[in-house]
């Protein structure tokens, strides 16, 4: 179940829009002149998969639908009451099938009366009031990490229906914001305010990639034993199979010393002592024949606890390298840090090693983003990204898609971006949807 169109009528009571996703090409970009609602459009479609419904009271709109391409379509409508002043309405989701016939199990959510400040002094009632009412508390995350003050309190008139739980569990949908270089960590409790000190992203990520490593290797490390215990009885058990020549035997082998030196060079194996051997010709016999058909099927079976990690890795470790190689940077990783950058200034005798955080903003947006795509973002999901080109080089820019549609592949994603760069688009001018503004 994919998206095929996202319209919305009445967007800050001015413009209608209707993007047609490019579902064969699997990237769409929209583009228009500043304040005609790109990334409002994105936070609204973020908005209704990831249930923050608050969006929907903080921008104006009329009309949101969003149609699958099983023919089925879901339209979220704001409707306000004349007689209520300064009152945000009553928001409405409706699901159409694919005969456009509407499914009457509507879902509301209406703005409560009491004020936050009722509730502040008496937990209990607040408790009895979210029990009966599911309440939702609303504030705007500020810069820093903390939390402003509440703006309002919602509850749901009725509960979720089925349909709309289907959609949001059968579609994943991922925004990653332009504001992307500081990593916000929400209270469980949002009526308090955060002390936790604001972790720059980059921070935060080659924290995550350490972990996601020391994981891979426990994994690695627990099938390693498993299949050494049992080694020994394997081989006796192993029948005799002429099917397989020395040559084939010797090029397997080969093949398994290029992957482990692959997950080495990219910091998922540690660098061993000599572990090289080379077996001479006519000197595997049956008995050997069988004992390294057996060691060859354990170590693919080992190594293959890295093939997509490892794949992503790499991925990242090109694209990032080939552009970092400009300013005479290169990276790596390390089980125990994450990401590792160094300078490799042809001039220096000594490489030196560098913070994540010492990279410019530029560097540090690329990496941000790059590891989302690859890293954050369950397969087959459609990511959301707004204005990709911050802080980057036109060079960057113009590389940008090209490398995007490689991610794409690997990791399985939609794209739905919004930018004003013609250097991101460069001639890929087939992928692209204009928002513009009303006719006069």
């Amino acid at each position: 179940m994919k998206i095929q169109k996202i319209s919305v009528e009445g967007l800050f009571g001015i413009f209608d829009h209707v993007i047609s996703l490019n579902l064969d090409e699997r990237i769409t970009i929209i583009h228009g002149p500043n304040g005609f609602g790109k990334t409002a459009i994105l936070r609204m479609l973020n908005g209704f998969f990831n249930s923050q419904y608050a969006v929907f009271r903080t921008i104006p709109f009329s009309k949101f639908r969003i149609d699958f391409d099983n023919g089925d379509a879901v339209e979220v409508l704001r409707k306000l009451d004349p007689t209520q002043i300064n009152k945000q309405g009553v928001i409405i989701f409706d699901l159409y099938k694919s005969k456009n016939d509407k499914i009457f199990d509507s879902f509301e959510i209406c703005e409560i009366e009491n004020d936050f400040h009722t509730f502040q002094g008496n937990i209990g009632d607040f408790n009895d009031l979210s029990t009966s009412y599911n309440l939702r508390i609303h504030s705007i995350q500020v810069r820093g990490g903390s939390l402003a003050e509440p703006k309002w309190l919602e509850y749901i008139k009725n509960e979720e229906p089925e349909w709309l739980e289907y959609i949001k569990q059968n579609v994943n949908v991922r925004l990653i914001e332009s504001q992307r270089l500081l990593n916000f960590v929400p209270s469980q409790d949002s009526r308090l305010h955060n002390t936790k000190p604001p972790l720059t992203t980059v921070s935060a990520y080659s924290e995550e990639i350490a972990e996601l490593i020391q994981g891979k290797l426990t994994e690695y490390g627990t099938i390693s034993q498993s299949l050494d215990r049992t080694f020994p009885a394997r081989v006796v058990q192993q029948k005799s199979s002429h099917s397989i020549t020395e040559v084939e035997l010797r090029n397997q082998l080969i093949e398994l010393e290029e992957k482990r030196s692959q997950l080495i060079q990219v910091g998922l194996l540690d660098q061993e002592g000599n572990s090289d051997f080379q077996i001479q010709p006519g000197s595997i016999d049956e008995t050997t024949q069988n004992i390294l058909s057996v060691y060859i099927k354990d170590v693919e079976k080992k190594l293959s606890v890295f093939k997509e990690v490892s794949r992503k890795i790499e991925l990242l470790r090109r694209i990032i390298n080939k552009k970092f190689s400009y300013s005479y940077k290169e990276m790596s990783f390390n089980k125990e840090t994450g990401f590792v950058f160094s300078t490799n200034h042809p001039t220096s005798l000594t490489q030196k090693t560098i913070s994540p955080t010492d990279l410019s903003s530029g560097e540090q947006h690329e990496l941000v983003l790059l590891y989302e795509l690859l890293f954050k973002v369950e397969p087959n999901s459609l990511v959301l990204i707004d204005e990709p080109e911050l802080s980057l080089h036109v060079g960057w820019q113009s590389q940008f898609l090209q490398d995007l549609e490689e991610i794409t592949k690997l990791a399985d994603l939609d794209v739905l971006m919004a930018t004003h760069s013609p250097d991101i688009i460069q001639d890929r001018w087939d992928l692209t949807v204009e928002l513009k503004g009303p006719e006069i």
